[in-house]
């Protein structure tokens, strides 16, 4: 058996090797990830100051929007430094926090998705009882579980991962770090640790992602079934269009990534595929709910209505 070695840090090999390629992925994600921040964080001002929008809907949207906030920033940091510089190494402890957190908010996210699945079925089952079942403090309770769940969840990761020995190349195929780019590095034995990622994820997030089918599936049957109209049908699943589309764009990346085995051969997909669960879904997650909510369109040209009125008789009183 190969003898460990103490690990100080290791080293990212990032998305490219070609030096000439890298200031345009740094213009690329240095404009997704600030696209990123303006959006998620405009749908959280507007929800937080318009009256109409403190719904639980919205206080799950508001939840979403800070966790793609967050997400980005547990990755794209990191890499925008390292396309700049050349010593893209990180430490150890780094490596290992930057890992718990990317796992606590995907799993959050998971969970998350799904919850607002069963608000949507709630919402248009039972739409008299509504406000009764979905009340503050259940909402305030299905939100601190997704949180305090997926924290311990990737703290099961971190640990695990931190008692591996290493005692091959330090350098990760990847831009940031993550279980299976760790495993590949690692010596000894990894089954527990391949396992736990592939059961315990794989667990979590199709759990998560049958719930959620289960709240749509029901959500029709009773549309079909019940008020026999396709109109209603249309109408209520309009509401859950934007849900539905976020929650395609997550679960596809995140299960062609995590429940496959980690191997070499698989690296590079994984790398792809990463930009866009890390990456390119915070983005799209804010530009799917504006664009298709009216609530959120009127509220968004209420507020700044309201401004773009204010800065012209400012000006107008100037003159």
């Amino acid at each position: 058996m190969e003898n460990a070695t103490s690990v100080d840090g290791f080293l990212l090999l990032g998305l490219t090797s070609a030096h000439e390629l890298q200031p345009i992925f740094f213009i690329m994600f240095l404009t997704i990830y600030l696209l990123n921040l303006v959006g998620n964080g405009v749908i959280l001002m507007i929800i937080t100051l318009e009256r109409r929008l403190h719904s639980p809907m919205y206080f799950f949207l508001g939840n979403l929007s800070c966790l793609d906030i967050c997400y980005s920033s547990v990755t794209l940091p990191k890499v925008l430094i390292n396309l700049l510089s050349r010593h893209r190494t990180i430490s150890f402890l780094g490596c290992i926090a930057q890992l718990h957190f990317f796992h606590f908010l995907g799993s959050t996210e998971a969970i998350l998705l799904a919850v607002m699945a069963f608000d949507r079925f709630v919402a248009i089952c039972s739409p008299l009882r509504y406000t009764a079942i979905m009340n503050p403090q259940l909402c305030i309770l299905l939100a601190a579980m997704a949180w305090v769940t997926s924290f311990f969840y990737a703290l099961m990761h971190s640990v695990m991962t931190a008692h591996l020995n290493f005692c091959h190349s330090h350098k990760l195929s990847h831009f940031f770090c993550d279980v299976k780019p760790l495993l590949e590095v690692a010596c000894g034995n990894t089954v527990l640790n391949q396992r736990l990622l592939s059961v315990v994820t794989g667990s979590i997030s199709m759990g998560a992602f049958l719930l959620t089918l289960l709240s749509y599936f029901y959500i029709i049957a009773f549309l079909l079934f019940k008020n026999q109209s396709c109109r209603a049908l249309q109408k209520a699943l309009s509401t859950c269009t934007s849900h539905f589309m976020v929650v395609c764009l997550f679960y596809g990346p995140v299960g062609f990534t995590y429940i496959r085995p980690a191997t070499a051969s698989a690296m590079s997909e994984d790398r792809v595929v990463a930009i866009i669960y890390s990456a390119v879904t915070p983005v799209l997650n804010p530009l799917i709910y504006t664009l298709r909510n009216k609530e959120v369109m009127l509220a968004l040209k209420k507020i700044f209505g309201k401004k773009l009125f204010k800065d012209h008789q400012l000006h107008g009183g100037h003159q």
